[in-house]
């Protein structure tokens, strides 16, 4: 099925949001799980070259029912962790990994073996997500002689999802037609849902696709948002769209898409373009199944407050969509000097006055690179590296929903 996306109809126009001084948020206790030295061997990750004569690739984890999962693009490797730290399994590239010395391959009889590991001819795999099987699906690259692009939108399609099984043994490789199909363009995110249904979702230049397999590997829908399809509400056709990010709902067939509207800004006294400024923010809420939008969701703007030259400044700054969860709870964030403020919204309102906020703590020695996951249940975990090591670290930020009114 092809769903394509177009315009809205007229909605009611959007309301101003006035600029206040931040209420004081509680901070949400962060939990150091465990920390890994950066490098190639099996219990390390690869995640940048400590050499510099390669450049840093997208690295990727998810957590699932504790344990977590981490694709190592520059390692060619995907790990399987205890929240304690220890390697469960390891998929890895032989040609280009040492023997593992602590894992086992794994035999035929696998009652014997605890510790093991599976040679895969992985090459950069990226986005990760886990389902309630414990399988795994993973996007890979494929050799340049098996790149195409596509006729109508000239988009690279070079991306395949790998499916594994809960011990890592491989099962197939899906395509945008399922199993075996065609190579995908460049995949963005991977979501799974209640019902072990995977979403993958690709960036084009002219918009992008959303895929929708069952748990057997069958298309169900696909969804196609071209750039100039993106709604724009009444009443604010002088702003410009700018999609954040779109997310896939974990326990309905739903997509969240945040928007970002900039308003063009002037010299006041040659009346010249001087720039733009964030007007609002909304995410949109599209059912999958038919393609139309069954609601939105309006995000304040974050107020900001800085010290320049002595002098206090007030700005505002946008929010970034984390995920969302069970319940159609929203999770956005924005970067503080302390970490990460923390905003949750009810997809059940459309106004901004559900809503829940804290703060989460990272230090600027952390964010030589960092990754974000965002359990269905509302736990926030990261992946931090400094220059020598990875940290494994969550939030229960799931207590937010219940510690605020």
């Amino acid at each position: 099925m092809r769903v394509f996306v177009s315009p809205l109809p007229p909605v009611l126009a959007v309301l101003a949001l006035s600029a206040c001084r931040a209420p004081v948020v509680p901070s949400v206790d962060r939990v150091d799980l465990f920390s890994r030295e950066i490098g190639r061997m099996e219990d390390q990750i690869a995640l940048y070259d400590l050499e510099g004569d390669r450049g840093l690739r997208r690295t990727d984890f998810a957590m699932r029912d504790g344990l977590f999962y981490i694709s190592d693009s520059q390692g060619e490797k995907i790990v399987r962790y205890t929240s304690f730290g220890d390697l469960l399994f390891m998929i890895y590239n032989d040609e280009t990994n040492p023997p593992p010395l602590s894992l086992r391959p794994q035999s035929e009889d696998s009652s014997l073996v605890t510790r093991w590991a599976f040679p895969y001819p992985l090459r950069e795999p990226g986005k990760i997500a886990v389902d309630s099987r414990k399988h795994i699906y993973a996007g890979d690259i494929l050799p340049p002689d098996r790149h195409g692009v596509d006729g109508e939108t000239r988009a690279l399609l070079d991306s395949v999802i790998l499916h594994f099984d809960s011990d890592g043994r491989f099962i197939e490789y899906l395509g945008q037609e399922g199993i075996g199909g065609s190579p995908f363009p460049r995949i963005s995110a991977l979501y799974v849902s209640s019902r072990d249904e995977l979403a993958v979702i690709c960036r084009l230049s002219s918009g992008w696709n959303v895929y929708w397999f069952d748990d057997s590997g069958t298309l169900l829908y696909l969804v196609q948002l071209e750039n100039s399809a993106i709604p724009v509400p009444q009443g604010w056709s002088g702003l410009t769209p700018s999609v954040d990010a779109l997310a896939a709902a974990p326990d309905e067939r739903k997509l969240y898409l945040k928007v970002d509207y900039y308003r063009d800004t002037f010299d006041e006294s040659t009346t010249t373009r001087t720039g733009s400024e964030p007007g609002v923010s909304i995410v949109w809420i599209m059912n999958v199944e038919d393609g139309v939008y069954s609601g939105r969701v309006e995000v304040p703007l974050a107020d900001y407050v800085s010290t320049e030259n002595g002098r206090t400044l007030a700005s505002q700054r946008l929010y970034s969509l984390l995920g969302v969860i069970r319940g159609g709870r929203i999770f956005l964030s924005y970067p503080t000097e302390e970490g990460y403020s923390i905003l949750v919204l009810d997809a059940d309102s459309d106004t901004t006055g559900n809503q829940h906020r804290g703060s989460i703590r990272v230090s600027n020695d952390e964010l030589r690179f960092n990754a974000f996951d965002l359990s269905a249940e509302g736990i926030l975990s990261a992946m931090l590296a400094s220059d020598y090591e990875v940290k494994l670290v969550w939030w229960r930020t799931d207590r937010l929903l219940g510690a605020l009114p």
